[in-house]
Protein backbone atom coordinates (compact mmCIF):
# COMPACT_ATOMS: atom_id res chain seq x y z
CA UNK A 1 0.00 0.00 0.00
CA UNK A 2 1.59 3.36 -0.97
CA UNK A 3 1.63 5.57 2.47
CA UNK A 4 0.42 8.55 0.54
CA UNK A 5 -2.32 6.90 -0.06
CA UNK A 6 -3.23 6.14 3.48
CA UNK A 7 -2.21 9.72 4.32
CA UNK A 8 -5.16 11.03 1.95
CA UNK A 9 -7.48 8.63 4.02
CA UNK A 10 -6.46 9.46 6.72
CA UNK A 11 -7.27 13.32 6.22
CA UNK A 12 -10.36 12.44 4.75
CA UNK A 13 -11.43 10.33 7.80
CA UNK A 14 -10.47 13.15 9.68
CA UNK A 15 -12.37 15.83 8.37
CA UNK A 16 -15.41 12.89 8.37
CA UNK A 17 -14.71 13.28 12.35
CA UNK A 18 -14.62 16.89 12.71
CA UNK A 19 -18.00 16.70 11.09
CA UNK A 20 -19.31 14.36 12.85
CA UNK A 21 -18.57 15.74 15.99
CA UNK A 22 -20.38 19.25 15.15
CA UNK A 23 -23.23 17.42 13.83
CA UNK A 24 -23.09 15.47 17.48
CA UNK A 25 -22.57 19.19 19.31
CA UNK A 26 -25.94 20.03 17.34
CA UNK A 27 -28.14 17.15 18.72
CA UNK A 28 -30.08 17.84 21.49
CA UNK A 29 -32.89 15.00 23.38
CA UNK A 30 -35.34 15.33 26.57
CA UNK A 31 -36.03 12.81 28.94
CA UNK A 32 -38.86 13.48 31.33
CA UNK A 33 -39.96 11.11 34.44
CA UNK A 34 -42.87 11.55 37.31
CA UNK A 35 -45.62 12.66 34.67
CA UNK A 36 -43.25 15.64 33.35
CA UNK A 37 -42.39 16.75 36.37
CA UNK A 38 -38.92 16.29 35.79
CA UNK A 39 -37.51 17.11 32.53
CA UNK A 40 -33.80 17.54 31.21
CA UNK A 41 -32.03 18.22 27.98
CA UNK A 42 -28.89 16.83 26.90
CA UNK A 43 -27.14 17.08 23.70
CA UNK A 44 -25.41 15.19 21.67
CA UNK A 45 -21.65 15.47 23.94
CA UNK A 46 -23.77 13.50 26.41
CA UNK A 47 -23.63 17.49 28.34
CA UNK A 48 -26.75 17.93 30.49
CA UNK A 49 -27.94 21.73 28.98
CA UNK A 50 -31.15 22.24 30.73
CA UNK A 51 -33.24 20.64 33.95
CA UNK A 52 -37.09 21.47 34.72
CA UNK A 53 -38.15 21.15 37.42
CA UNK A 54 -42.22 21.45 38.33
CA UNK A 55 -42.31 23.31 41.70
CA UNK A 56 -44.44 20.43 42.99
CA UNK A 57 -41.73 18.04 43.37
CA UNK A 58 -39.44 20.36 45.26
CA UNK A 59 -40.50 19.29 48.71
CA UNK A 60 -37.37 19.56 51.15
CA UNK A 61 -39.60 16.29 53.19
CA UNK A 62 -38.73 14.54 50.00
CA UNK A 63 -35.04 15.09 48.69
CA UNK A 64 -34.58 11.47 47.65
CA UNK A 65 -37.25 11.12 45.66
CA UNK A 66 -36.85 14.19 43.65
CA UNK A 67 -33.33 12.76 43.19
CA UNK A 68 -34.46 9.64 42.03
CA UNK A 69 -36.71 11.82 39.36
CA UNK A 70 -33.47 13.78 38.22
CA UNK A 71 -31.44 10.25 37.77
CA UNK A 72 -34.62 8.76 35.54
CA UNK A 73 -35.00 11.99 33.53
CA UNK A 74 -31.62 12.03 32.84
CA UNK A 75 -31.51 8.44 31.61
CA UNK A 76 -34.23 9.14 29.38
CA UNK A 77 -32.92 11.93 28.25
CA UNK A 78 -29.42 9.62 27.50
CA UNK A 79 -31.20 6.94 25.87
CA UNK A 80 -32.98 8.90 23.13
CA UNK A 81 -30.25 11.09 22.30
CA UNK A 82 -27.76 7.90 21.92
CA UNK A 83 -30.87 6.33 19.61
CA UNK A 84 -30.91 9.64 17.37
CA UNK A 85 -26.87 9.57 17.31
CA UNK A 86 -27.24 5.93 15.95
CA UNK A 87 -30.13 7.76 13.26
CA UNK A 88 -28.09 10.23 12.45
CA UNK A 89 -24.78 9.16 12.09
CA UNK A 90 -25.43 5.64 11.59
CA UNK A 91 -22.46 4.55 9.08
CA UNK A 92 -20.44 7.34 9.97
CA UNK A 93 -19.78 6.19 13.40
CA UNK A 94 -19.95 1.99 12.83
CA UNK A 95 -16.95 0.65 14.79
CA UNK A 96 -16.26 3.75 16.56
CA UNK A 97 -15.62 3.83 20.38
CA UNK A 98 -18.17 6.56 21.55
CA UNK A 99 -18.10 7.30 25.00
CA UNK A 100 -21.79 6.01 26.40
CA UNK A 101 -23.07 4.76 23.01
CA UNK A 102 -22.34 0.81 24.04
CA UNK A 103 -21.54 -1.87 21.25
Amino acid sequence: MNPFDMVKNLAGMQSQLKAAQEKLAELEAEGSSGGNMVQVTVNGKFELVDIKLDPICVDNRDVPMLQDLIKAAHHAALEKIQDEIKNQLGPMVAGMNIPGMGA
